[in-house]
Order: C-alpha cells, then sequence, then structure tokens
C-alpha cells in the first residue's frame, strides 16, 4: 500500500493493518507523521479561534433538522448510518472521515464542527458552506454531528429516509428520442 492510501486511512484503520502484518510500522509512522503535518496548520489556527457556544440547543427537534441538513449537504462524502460509502467519497483524497462510523467528530465540540462546515478545511475537498447554509442550520448540523454517538433512533430513522430532493417524482417525464 503506498503512502497516499495509507494517509487516507484512519488512525484506528491504519493500526488494524498494522495489526495485521499488511503495513511495517516504518509505513505506519510515515502516514501517521504526514497526518500529523497536513493537520497542525488547521489545528494551530482552530486553536486562536473564539470557541463560540452552540446556537441551538442540543435536542431533538435541532437534531432532525440537522440531519435533513447532513444529508442534503454532507452525506455524499461522509456517508450516512450503516450505508456504503458512495463513489464520490471512494474517489476522494485525502478520504472523508465517516461521520456516522465510530467516533466520527463526536469528540470534537460543536464550535469546531460549525467553523469546519462553514469554512471548509483547505487541501482536503471539504467546501465552506457559510455562502450556503445559515447559522442555524450549520449549528443544527454540528450539534447533531458532536452528539451523533447519542442520537435517538428517531434521527438515525431521518438519516436514512430519503428526502424529497432525492426522491425520484412519481409523476417525473421520463425524456424519449
Amino acid at each position: 500500500m503506498d503512502n497516499q492510501a495509507l494517509c487516507s486511512l484512519s488512525l484506528h484503520e491504519l493500526s488494524e493493518q498494522l495489526r495485521a502484518g499488511k503495513v511495517s510500522s516504518s509505513e505506519a509512522t510515515r502516514a501517521t507523521l504526514d497526518r500529523i503535518r497536513a493537520h497542525a496548520g488547521l489545528n494551530a489556527h482552530l486553536d486562536k479561534q473564539p470557541h463560540t457556544n452552540p446556537a441551538v440547543p442540543a435536542d431533538e427537534t435541532n437534531f432532525l433538522a440537522g440531519a435533513e441538513v447532513y444529508k442534503q449537504n454532507c452525506a455524499v462524502c461522509h456517508g450516512l448510518p450503516g450505508a456504503a460509502p458512495t463513489a464520490i467519497a471512494e474517489g476522494e483524497y485525502p478520504k472523508p472521515p465517516e461521520l456516522f462510523k465510530g467516533t466520527g467528530v463526536t469528540d470534537d465540540p460543536a464550535w469546531e464542527t460549525y467553523w469546519k462546515a462553514a469554512n471548509g478545511i483547505r487541501l482536503t475537498g471539504m467546501p465552506g458552506f457559510k455562502s450556503h447554509l445559515n447559522d442555524t442550520q450549520l449549528w443544527q448540523v454540528s450539534q447533531l454531528l458532536a452528539n451523533a454517538d447519542k442520537i435517538s433512533p428517531a434521527v438515525k430513522a431521518a438519516l436514512t429516509t430519503p428526502t424529497a430532493a432525492t426522491t425520484p417524482s412519481p409523476t417525473a417525464v421520463v425524456p424519449t428520442k
């Protein structure tokens, strides 16, 4: 496995590859150091940002609203609970984290997820959404992701139910030649 492929693995996946003998410890170390270097600038910048309290409470109503925002804007890259990664996610480098698998970003405070969703992360493919989503929507999706390990079955169901925009209309006209 080349270094680019190794760097796209999560730390958990990398450690599994190491335990299985599929990568050497020197390859794993190099990939880990590359990941640390890649995030050093982002982490330094985030350390300087104000740690703003969320503008919406972490409750069922906001989690459900955040689920709709997530499905419309985030799921194509970051996936849905229990779903296989999309072809778009598989083709990205670096590979986007699956936010409902493992810890996702539940170990990040909501303000940090808000900042990343609003501003994007350069050199990763993560776009900024501040010109497309309003502050309430950004906070709703940030609260959802910060609490993804605690969401109710109703929110999980909302995440896995297709939205009107992704469901073909039964009256849709199929073009013919």
